[in-house]
């Protein structure tokens, strides 16, 4: 068995910039265990697998480890596959995923995510996040979904506390939840931030759409204001252009093929 792969590099216009995912568009299901094989074998952030049914394309996401429930930067990748590769009429595809529907629009030469809100509450982890991040906490929220802390969120004072943040990973996977997310005002954007994942296989994700759902309405609301300018200040980094509408959230950017290839898998 012969599947086509196809690799990008989402929220940036520069080869070897924002955040590589790799892609494959499906014609049925492959086994789980396999499809998690598989993501292990390309060791980046986020492999994704589409599977058209009925009007929507059925999207699921594995980090080298483990399967996620969201993620923002392999859907921009596996729409602009879509798009221009396999050449998919219009300017929207929806999608289904373990989160709910999504929606990726084509407008004015960027894609823009159309993901739902994720609200996270203030929590009594401060102690913990400091230690892990190494640096003093002004904040520190949760994201609950399901039975527990999905994802962890740490405002500190400013941009240069979080590109010169250096944590602990083995601390940071110690914490509940998927991930560590650090935050700040910018000084050229309204916010930036920096993701560490280190329990599911990610030291540090260069470029992640899905946290920008959670800290889009946290900054909006901070700064009063709607549309917000973001940057992801990793060593790749990766600018994306939000906005709050409702109880969705609007996450804009462009992709760039980088690779296309076959994965052989022998018959046995």
């Amino acid at each position: 068995m012969q599947l086509e792969f196809h690799q990008v590099d989402a929220f940036t216009t520069r080869p070897f910039s924002g955040n590589p995912a790799m892609v494959y568009r499906l014609d049925s299901w492959l086994d789980a265990a396999l499809m998690q094989q598989i993501a292990a074998e390309h060791n980046l952030a986020e492999t994704a697998f589409v599977v058209k049914e009925g009007a929507a394309w059925h999207i699921r996401w594995f980090t080298p480890s483990a399967e996620v429930p969201l993620c923002g930067h392999a859907t921009l990748a596996s729409a602009h596959v879509l798009f221009e590769l396999y050449g998919e009429p219009g300017d929207v595809l929806d999608f289904t995923c373990l989160s709910g529907a999504l929606r990726v629009s084509r407008l004015d030469g960027k894609l823009v995510l159309d993901f739902p809100v994720r609200r996270a509450q203030p929590c009594e982890l401060r102690a913990e996040v400091e230690q892990a991040l190494g640096l003093p906490v002004q904040h520190v929220l949760a994201l609950h979904e399901g039975p527990g802390i999905q994802e962890l969120l740490a405002i500190v004072a400013s941009e240069a506390a979080v590109r010169d943040c250096r944590p602990d990973l083995a601390a940071v996977a110690r914490l509940p939840g998927l991930g560590l997310l650090i935050s700040a005002p910018g000084e050229q954007h309204d916010f930036v931030s920096r993701y560490f994942a280190p329990a599911i296989g990610i030291n540090e994700d260069p470029v992640t759409g899905s946290t920008h759902c959670i800290l889009t309405p946290y900054w909006a609301q901070q700064l009063g204001k709607q549309a917000l300018s973001a940057f992801q200040c990793s060593a790749r980094g990766g600018e994306l252009h939000c906005e709050l509408a409702g109880e969705r959230v609007k996450i804009a950017g462009q992709a760039l093929l980088i690779a296309s290839g076959r994965l052989l898998l022998s018959a046995t």
